[in-house]
């Protein structure tokens, strides 16, 4: 007679490990994916001065989700022996057991070949580029045991998406697409602040770094600064290709989040700094839509 009793425990056990995997790579966390995501669009706007070929575009937003999930899977393969210890992260998939390390592992290889997949499709010189993405997004977990400044890493690894999008759609990096990039960059770094500041009391005691323990009780001072420098950076792009108007409204409403951001975080709560980072991809979505209006 079949065992129907074993039968629901190996799909229980499957059921389990692939909600575990969908987890893992946080596909139930959107917010990543958003603030990877508008960057991104920025940059295959301005690259092909309005919209981008349906192709490259399909591609890079693939692409985003599928590196987001990597990231977040290389990510608690590094943190694993501390998330337990972590509040916020204590229920993740490889500490609760849903997930074995060998499963992660075959999870990050397998969204990297799918990604490696995607970017053949784009020329040569884009291929080159995404080199760079994976040794960024492969090394960002590991700053935080080195250096005060993992959220730079971070940066520069979420930012990476804009000159793959340009050199995608015109062969070549304009100078001024480091000024975009910078922008990303500060405003990432920012908006990062934000999310370690939740973890902070915890990271304190099990020796993570971070610039929310660097910063300090200055943590909203650079924060702001950070936020005056990603609002500096844009102006300057929009000035340098005199953009119109709908533009400086999307500036302006990110200026105006980032204020009401600092509103929220002067408490330096959990919940607080949680959901200012959280509301930090309305920004994002709000200047692309500026640009979508200004190449309208």
């Amino acid at each position: 007679m079949p065992n129907f009793a074993s039968s629901s425990t190996s799909t229980n056990n499957t059921s389990s490990m692939v909600k575990g995997l969908w987890q893992l790579m946080r596909m139930d966390k959107p917010v990543g994916v958003y603030l990877l995501l508008w960057p991104t669009l920025w940059a295959l706007w301005l690259a092909s001065l309005g919209m981008p070929e349906l192709d490259v575009l399909i591609i890079f937003v693939l692409g985003v989700v599928v590196m987001r999930a990597a990231g977040c899977v290389i990510n608690d393969i590094a943190d694993r022996k501390i998330d337990g210890h972590v509040k916020r992260t204590h229920a993740r998939p490889l500490i609760s057991g849903a997930v074995t390390v060998k499963q992660a592992w075959l999870c990050f290889f397998s969204l990297l070949l799918i990604a490696l997949l995607l970017v053949l499709q784009l020329n040569i010189q884009t291929v080159y580029l995404s080199f760079v993405a994976l040794l960024l997004a492969a090394a960002y977990p590991f700053m935080k045991r080195y250096t005060q400044l993992p959220q730079i890493v971070l940066g520069a690894a979420f930012s990476w998406a804009i000159p793959m999008a340009f050199m995608a759609v015109n062969q070549h990096l304009p100078s001024w697409v480091w000024w975009l990039y910078s922008a990303n960059l500060a405003w990432t770094v920012a908006y990062d602040t934000q999310y370690a500041m939740v973890d902070r009391d915890d990271d304190l005691k099990i020796g993570v770094k971070s610039t929310a323990i660097l910063f300090g009780r200055y943590d909203r001072l650079w924060i702001g600064v950070l936020q005056l420098i990603t609002i500096g950076c844009l102006v300057i792009v929009g000035t340098l290709l005199h953009l119109p108007w709908p533009f400086s409204v999307g500036i302006t409403v990110m200026a105006l989040m980032f204020i009401y951001h600092q509103h929220l975080i002067k408490t330096r709560t959990r919940e607080a700094c949680f959901k200012a980072f959280i509301q930090n991809h309305w920004g994002g979505l709000a200047l692309w839509l500026s640009l979508v209006v200004s190449f309208f």
